[in-house]
């Protein structure tokens, strides 16, 4: 078995925002990057920031209190989201012949694990939220020139007009596959950078990375012993949702 770790979600470089958590419950919210400023969807199947307003009051409403974080920024209304990975379908796309060569070389089984940068709205925690997400458990991948028309709409790197050649998209396995109900916190701040606990990394048999750095990079970090890993994730009793966001 071979594993992945993949950072997704908005951020300050890609957004200008980091989706909000609630460290106390680990409730969090799901909030893609937004798609490219050329980017033309097909006709209907345009995906737009809009849907994530629900997600929004549901968080709110589940940590109990208003609290800063807890809407989604104005200037994100109307425009393009970038909704990859798509829990609720299953699917991740990359550029297999760049950043997403690694994925590309999985084989049914495998995992790709999604981990995100987020914003504690708790006022006494000041930096990031480093967590788990979500994870595919590997079906199959397929390249996106072979995709069938009627499953365009459930990757984000289908739904567009131009396409990269070399993209490919990741299906997961039903049942395995999915959003976590409640974010795993993995990270800290160490050496000037955000890394994977040091506890976590004798737990999972380290990655293939520099002192478990986990701050956006262009290669995503392979788990160094990825049986060691799913047996320490299924250790967490992980509820998995197909579903973006819970509302």
């Amino acid at each position: 078995m071979d594993a992945i770790l993949i950072r997704i979600g908005a951020d300050q470089a890609y957004g200008g925002c980091n989706a909000p958590v609630c460290s106390r419950t680990r409730e969090f919210v799901y909030l893609p990057i937004p798609e490219g400023s050329k980017t033309i969807p097909i006709d209907n199947m345009a995906r737009t920031f809009d849907e994530f307003v629900p997600a929004y009051k549901h968080f709110k409403s589940k940590v109990g209190m208003p609290m800063a974080g807890c809407e989604l920024p104005a200037r994100l209304l109307g425009k393009l989201v970038h909704l990859d990975p798509d829990f609720e379908h299953l699917t991740y796309g990359d550029d297999g012949g760049r950043r997403g060569a690694r994925v590309k070389s999985l084989k049914p089984g495998d995992l790709l694990v999604f981990y995100a940068g987020l914003k504690p709205v708790d006022a006494s925690v000041k930096r990031l939220e480093y967590a788990l997400i979500g994870m595919l458990t590997v079906e199959k991948i397929m390249s996106i020139n072979n995709i069938p028309e009627e499953r365009w709409k459930e990757n984000a790197h289908t739904r567009k007009q131009s396409r990269g050649e070399d993209d490919i998209v990741v299906f997961g396995k039903a049942g395995q596959s999915g959003r976590f109900e409640k974010c795993i916190p993995i990270g800290e701040f160490r050496a000037k950078a955000y890394r994977v606990r040091r506890d976590l990394l004798d737990a999972w048999g380290d990655l293939d990375v520099k002192d478990g750095f986990i701050q956006r990079s262009v290669r995503p970090p392979m788990f160094k012993d990825a049986t060691r890993f799913k047996t320490w994730l299924d250790e967490q009793d992980v509820t998995l949702l197909a579903m973006n966001n819970p509302s």
